[in-house]
């Protein structure tokens, strides 16, 4: 396993060739690699304005992702590359640097909106950079914002309208950060001087009215206002003069504007020590693992004209994930085992304390490894395996009791069958002699230590083996009245049924004992999903929270503004929202079965 990963240069992450989408699989392979949990940043703007050069700065390099220096976009696709978080040991920071949105060279914005949907949905912060002011020239460029609810879908269900995925976006969309470049304008107004955020609030205000001209002015600034209702803005005066621009990345850092060092230098702090972890639906933390198992689903349904689907996304990984999470939780199951288990057991009860033990360990490695186990069905996978897995180590025990009592008898009893073809017990009293020296053997065997399960079974199937020979010695005695003979006859038969009613009874107690395991190891299963579920929803509920005073607070704003139509759509949202939240209180005890 991996702990850190260096990567010397960005490299393509998805290719973008004759406007066709591919995977690439040099970077799967690293992110494969990648164990630590992710922040994932990425920035989306327009052709040549200098997106790449605050990733390079973010990674702390002068050099790495190219500067285009010509009209033409020199990023082409996805680009990524992997550091180690400079704030946060033991987290990646993953920067995708996106192909410039409105190049020249492409016939139409099909393969920008993918761009900009893939960029989100892969990011935990993302980065809209555009030059100069927003004015409504930018919010036009920004026009991919509202196509989000044609480009992405949150569920899977045919059920959910526009209404819905809109609702659930906010839960997974990232943080939203607006670099204004080359910006120009004195942050004042009515004389008072504003932040970066307060400008970038003032320029996201609608425009009362219901004409087409308002619609359109409207609509970008209502999706980002929806869809990112954590957003952040940082502004940068022009690096250097225009000469130098295209040497960018060359120039020392005396050459560069003060202002605009400053600048990139707040814009890194803020990206480094803001930036979230990238998660899903539940707070499942995204590592290197999952987010190619993103990449790979969201990509594939782009190529196969499908809408990227979270809930799909997440189903998918989720089956890749617990599949290996039952194989982890079996593996350590069989090395608990191996390390605890000396074959045979004296008793049936020792080794089934040692399983529930096992069970219960492997039952936590599958809850902390697992997520999103629709119906439970990996979770009863598991549970049928370890019901095999106690199944072979009871008939692996019970075959090493049988195979140590075998030789066990063979070693005691093999001299007294060679007395016996001897002719010694073949004479007057011989068959005195005979049962003495079998009651002395059968104590023998019965002080031998670690004979397991099978030692008085296996006993009385000898014996019975040998009941011709016994009758033989008896009935060749000729010191023995007929009447002693029948007597003694008697007297065996009663004592081999004894022993069989003793073995049968033995049975009926194992079989209980199995039955008493398998309730405890459907009740262990219960306990630790239901612990899991209670956690998982304590977790669910703080995200919807989240969202909802999000909502609610631009629900206020809008309000504010006299927009009461949008506040009737984001009421809507809302009641969507809360709907969900009294879901989440169904009785465990109505979803938690295992059997």
């Amino acid at each position: 396993m991996a702990s850190e990963i260096h990567m010397s240069d960005p490299v393509c992450l998805i290719e973008n060739i004759n406007e066709h989408l591919k995977v690439n699989q040099e970077a799967l392979e690293i992110l494969s690699a990648i164990m630590q949990p992710v922040v994932v940043v990425a920035i989306v703007g327009l052709y040549r304005t200098g997106k790449s050069y605050l990733l390079n700065r973010l990674s702390g390099k002068n050099k790495g992702f190219p500067l285009g220096s010509t009209v033409k976009s020199h990023t082409k696709g996805i680009w990524m590359w992997c550091v180690p978080h400079p704030k946060k040991p033991g987290h990646t920071l993953v920067l995708l640097d996106t192909e410039g949105l409105g190049d020249i060279e492409k016939g139409d914005n099909e393969n920008d909106s993918w761009i900009f949907s893939l960029a989100i949905l892969l990011s935990s912060t993302f980065v809209y950079n555009s030059m100069g002011t927003i004015n409504q020239q930018a919010m036009d460029q920004l026009h991919y914002v509202t196509e989000l609810t044609d480009r992405i879908k949150a569920s899977s269900s045919p059920d959910n309208n526009y209404v819905e995925d809109s609702a659930d976006f906010v839960s997974f969309f990232p943080a939203f950060v607006w670099a204004l470049r080359d910006f120009s304008l004195e942050l004042k107004t009515d004389e008072e001087p504003i932040t970066p955020d307060d400008y970038l609030e003032l320029s996201l205000k609608l425009r009362k009215g219901a004409d087409i001209k308002s619609k359109s002015f409207n609509d970008p600034r209502l999706c980002i206002r929806k869809f990112f209702p954590k957003r952040k803005c940082f502004i940068f005066d022009r690096p250097a003069w225009r000469k130098n621009l295209a040497h960018l990345e060359q120039l020392k850092e005396e050459d560069l504007n003060p202002d605009f060092i400053e600048q990139v230098a707040e814009f890194c702090s803020y990206i480094l020590s803001h930036s979230n972890v990238k998660t899903l639906s539940g707070g499942i933390t995204v590592n290197g693992p999952r987010l190619e198992s993103l990449v790979l689903t969201y990509v594939s349904a782009i190529s196969s004209g499908d809408l990227p689907c979270i809930e799909n996304a997440v189903l998918a990984l989720a089956q890749i994930e617990n599949s290996a999470a039952v194989q982890k939780a079996i593996a350590h199951y069989d090395q608990q085992m191996g390390q605890k288990v000396q074959l045979p057991m004296e008793t049936l009860q020792e080794l089934l304390d040692l399983h529930r033990d096992s069970e219960r360990e492997a039952i936590e490695v599958f809850i902390r490894s697992s997520f999103k186990d629709v119906d439970h069905l990996f979770q009863k996978e598991l549970a049928a395996q370890l019901d095999k897995k106690r199944d072979d180590f009871c008939e692996q025990n019970r075959k090493a009791s049988s195979d140590r009592c075998s030789a066990l008898l063979q070693d005691i009893f093999s001299p007294l069958e060679e007395e016996v073809k001897e002719g010694i017990y073949s004479k007057p009293g011989g068959y005195r002699l005979f049962i003495h020296k079998l009651q002395d053997l059968k104590k023998k065997f019965y002080e031998e230590p670690n004979k397991g399960i099978q030692a008085e079974e296996m006993l009385q199937m000898y014996l019975q083996s040998k009941e011709s020979m016994t009758d033989a010695i008896l009935q060749t005695d000729q010191t023995l009245t007929t009447k002693e003979k029948e007597i003694e006859v008697e007297r065996v038969k009663a004592e081999s049924a004894q022993a069989s009613a003793k073995m049968l009874e033995e049975m009926q107690r194992k079989n209980e004992q199995m039955m008493e395991q398998k309730e405890r190891s459907y009740q262990e299963h219960v306990k630790q999903l239901t612990e899991k579920m209670e956690r998982d929803r304590a977790q669910l509920l703080q995200e919807q929270e989240t969202t909802l005073a999000l909502k609610l607070q631009e629900q206020e704003r809008l309000l504010k503004e006299g927009f009461e139509n949008e506040s009737r759509r984001m009421q809507n949202e809302i009641q969507i929202l809360r709907n969900a939240m009294k879901n989440v209180f169904f009785p465990l005890s109505r979803r938690c079965t295992i059997s």
